[in-house]
């Protein structure tokens, strides 16, 4: 199997060289060159349109990030941007007072979301998990908080202590996901002290593989918030609206005292959300300050209400389910058909290849390789991320994905037999 040529991506270097003079590093967070293969992937993109990304130097890609998950239904989604223009150009969106957006999508949200009753609106899924540990925090009159997955950049939670004093983390404890006797172990040492236990529904750490639930885990959970007092908060930033349009919750039937939802929204435009419990939701009138001048922009409000609209409508989930479990099959087959360490998780909007870890190290050569070869091919995905479905992707553009990925594992089992 022959090795697929390398991307011009002149432009995106000539980009980067600059942007490091300008911004530290270049490009911040998630987007920097090292989270991806330096030197084969873009740096900049220049345009999106449904499925498909353009980046500066004219190569085209499908694409299965879908902007790190806000994008549900597709770049450039004409009703969703048309509904944000007529709100910017008839009545604007940016004022000292809120706009009744605020009312309806907060309606919205208590029709579709099991424990959504009242709802506070901010702008990204740090903001919010941040705002819901400082409820929880408000509402029990405790300060320990036990987490579970990716929370954002907020000092409590980011990885990378850099310019964070211990004091501002130093009452957080992490837990596995699906472990739960770890979890009761550290309960029992601090429950009487813990106000929230912050988790993801749906297993997504970070470079690791996808876990659904084991039988009892998030009923386990639930009851170990019960039986101390502790606020469960569910993150599901990125489950939801696309797991289901009640997110993970209401597809595995547990539910939380507090929910942080974000991402697949509003298909792009910044708005996230803590929604939750009357009794604990109520601290933030009273107890606590929460505020921003962006905050309750309708632009964000109006394409949020826009997205479920069409989400309901076109029963788009349903689309995606379909799509992605077929997609998966495909792709099962075929890590089956090579067997080259390759290894599927995850759920049909949402799923990830990973390489099985081995003592020579041989897995990282695999990664990087397949990953090369499909960005190469003009394929969208990342190494140390899951993959997304969004409502674009249609038929042909699934199909070329399968003879991509076969291409691509073909390669390897040559290269590594």
């Amino acid at each position: 199997m022959k090795e697929a040529p390398k991307l011009n991506i002149t432009n995106s270097l000539k980009l980067y060289e600059e942007a490091t003079t300008l911004v530290p590093g270049g490009v911040l967070g998630a987007r920097k060159p090292a989270d991806f293969i330096d030197g084969e992937y873009p740096i900049f993109l220049e345009s999106g349109q449904g499925c498909r990304l353009t980046d500066v130097d004219g190569n085209e890609f499908i694409d299965f990030l879908c902007g790190y998950g806000p994008i549900i239904l597709g770049y450039r989604e004409a009703e969703v941007d048309e509904a944000v223009y007529r709100q910017v150009k008839e009545k604007g969106f940016c004022f000292t007072l809120t706009q009744k957006y605020q009312n309806l999508l907060a309606a919205k949200l208590t029709e579709l979301v099991p424990s959504a009753e009242m709802s506070i609106f901010l702008k990204t899924g740090s903001d919010a998990t941040t705002a819901s540990i400082r409820i929880a925090r408000a509402h029990t009159g405790r300060l320990k908080v036990m987490r579970c997955g990716y929370h954002g950049w907020h000092d409590w939670c980011v990885e990378m202590k850099g310019g964070i004093p211990e004091k501002f983390y130093e009452d957080v404890y992490e837990f596995r996901y699906n472990d739960l006797a770890q979890l009761e172990e550290l309960m029992a040492a601090h429950g009487d002290q813990t106000a929230a236990i912050i988790m993801t529904p749906f297993g997504h750490p970070n470079h690791q593989k996808m876990q659904e639930p084991a039988p009892g885990f998030l009923e386990g959970v639930r009851q170990l918030a019960d039986r101390y007092g502790a606020v469960l908060v569910y993150d599901e930033i990125r489950t939801g609206f696309r797991l289901s349009m009640g997110g993970a919750q209401k597809l595995y039937g547990v539910t939380p005292d507090l929910t942080v939802l974000g991402k697949a929204m509003a298909n792009g435009y910044p708005i996230s959300v803590v929604t939750g419990r009357k009794e604990v939701m109520n601290a933030a009138a009273h107890k606590l300050f929460i505020s921003s001048t962006f905050f309750p922009n309708s632009d964000a409000f109006v394409a949020a209400l826009k997205t479920i609209e069409i989400l309901e409508r076109d029963d788009v989930l349903s689309g995606i389910w379909e799509k992605g479990q077929g997609l998966m099959a495909q792709i099962q087959a075929l890590l089956e058909r090579y067997d080259v360490g390759a290894e599927l998780t995850g759920v049909a909007p949402m799923f990830y290849i990973t390489f099985q870890k081995d003592a020579t190290g041989a897995y990282k050569g695999k990664r990087r390789d397949f990953y090369t070869q499909l960005i190469r091919k003009g394929f969208f995905f990342a190494p140390y991320h899951h993959a997304y479905i969004s409502h674009r992707h249609g038929g042909e553009d699934l199909r070329l994905t399968v003879q991509a990925i076969d291409e691509c594992l073909a390669f390897l089992k040559e290269k590594y037999r």
